[in-house]
C-alpha cells in the first residue's frame, strides 16, 4: 500500500511537471486466462495511479512479425514510456526475439538483454518486478541484508537469476539452487532468507525452514484434489513453514500485488529517465 502511494506521488509530480501522465502499454497475445485477469488488474492499477493505460489484445494467431511490428509502433511512441508483452506467448512467436525488440529504455518488466546485463554488473537499470517487490519485502522485514545467508530456489531469467543478482548486491551470501540441488533441504535449514521460485507446488517442505526465517513464496501453482475442486498453492508447503517462519508470504495474495506495484514504479521510473535523457 505505501510503494502505490509513493507511486502516486510521483505520478502527481511528473504531471505537474511535464504536462502529463506517464503512459504504459500491455501487450496481450491470445485468451489464456490467468494472463487477461493479469492485463485487467495491471490496467486497474495503471489509471488508479494516475497513469494511462494503453491496452492492446491480439488474436492467438497474430504473427510474429505483425507483434513485432506493434513493438516497434510503442517504441515510437513519444506518449508510451513503458511496453510490457504479457507472457506466455503463443509457440508459434519467438518470445525472446519479442521482449529483445522492446526499447530498454521502455522495458519496465525488466527481461531485456540490456537490463540483465546491466543488473548482472550491478549498473542501474529497469528490474524485474517481482525480484524488485521481493527485495522490498525482504528489507521490510530484516533491514541490512549484510552478511545473511539467502537461498534462491529456481534459475529463470524472471526471477530466479536477478533475484540472486538483487540480494548479491545487498551483501548477502546468496545461494542459487533449483529442482535438481542435492540436499536442499540442507540448503534451506541454513539459510535466513528463502526465495521460492521453481514452480513445484509445495516442493519446499516447512519443517525445512529455519526458525526465524524470511520466506519469500513466489510460485502461484493450481493443484486439483481427488473431487475434481482446485485450489492455489505456492511453491512452499505454507502450514508447516508458517509456524517456523519469522515472516512469510502467502498464495496468493502475497508476493503478487508488490509486483504490480513495482510495475508501476517502474513505468514512472523509465518516463522521468526518458524525459532527463
Amino acid at each position: 500500500m505505501r510503494l502505490r502511494e509513493a507511486v502516486a506521488a510521483d505520478v502527481a509530480a511528473f504531471v505537474a511537471a511535464h504536462g502529463r501522465a506517464p503512459g504504459l502499454a500491455v501487450v496481450l497475445v491470445g485468451e489464456d486466462p490467468a494472463s487477461r485477469v493479469y492485463v485487467k488488474n495491471k490496467g486497474v492499477a495503471t489509471r488508479a495511479a494516475g497513469m494511462v493505460s494503453f491496452e492492446h489484445r491480439l488474436d492467438a494467431g497474430v504473427s510474429e512479425a505483425e507483434l513485432l511490428a506493434l513493438v516497434a509502433a510503442l517504441n515510437a511512441d513519444q506518449a508510451v514510456d513503458g511496453i510490457l508483452v504479457q507472457l506466455p506467448l503463443p509457440a508459434h512467436i519467438d518470445g525472446d526475439k519479442v521482449l529483445a525488440a522492446i526499447d530498454p529504455a521502455k522495458d519496465v518488466d525488466g527481461f531485456h538483454p540490456v537490463n540483465a546485463g546491466r543488473l548482472a554488473v550491478g549498473q542501474k537499470a529497469l528490474v524485474p518486478c517481482t525480484p524488485k517487490g521481493c527485495l522490498m519485502l525482504i528489507e521490510e522485514a530484516l533491514g541490512d541484508l549484510s552478511g545473511r545467508e539467502a537461498l534462491v530456489i529456481g534459475r529463470s531469467s524472471i526471477v530466479g537469476k536477478p533475484m540472486a543478482a538483487l540480494l548479491t548486491a545487498k551483501s548477502a551470501t546468496v545461494t542459487l539452487a533449483h529442482s535438481r540441488t542435492r540436499d536442499l533441504a540442507g540448503h534451506v535449514a541454513r539459510a535466513e532468507i528463502v526465495v521460492a521460485a521453481v514452480g513445484v507446488p509445495e516442493m519446499v517442505r516447512g519443517d525445512w525452514i529455519r526458525p526465524g526465517a524470511c520466506v519469500i513464496d513466489v510460485g502461484i501453482n493450481r493443484v486439483v484434489a481427488a473431487d475434481g475442486t482446485s485450489r492455489l498453492v505456492g511453491d512452499v508447503e505454507f502450514a508447516g513453514a508458517s509456524v517456523r517462519a519469522g515472516w512469510i508470504t502467502p498464495v496468493p495474495g502475497g508476493v503478487g500485488p508488490m509486483t504490480i506495484a513495482c510495475l508501476l514504479a517502474n513505468t514512472v521510473e523509465a518516463a522521468s529517465a526518458r524525459l532527463a535523457a
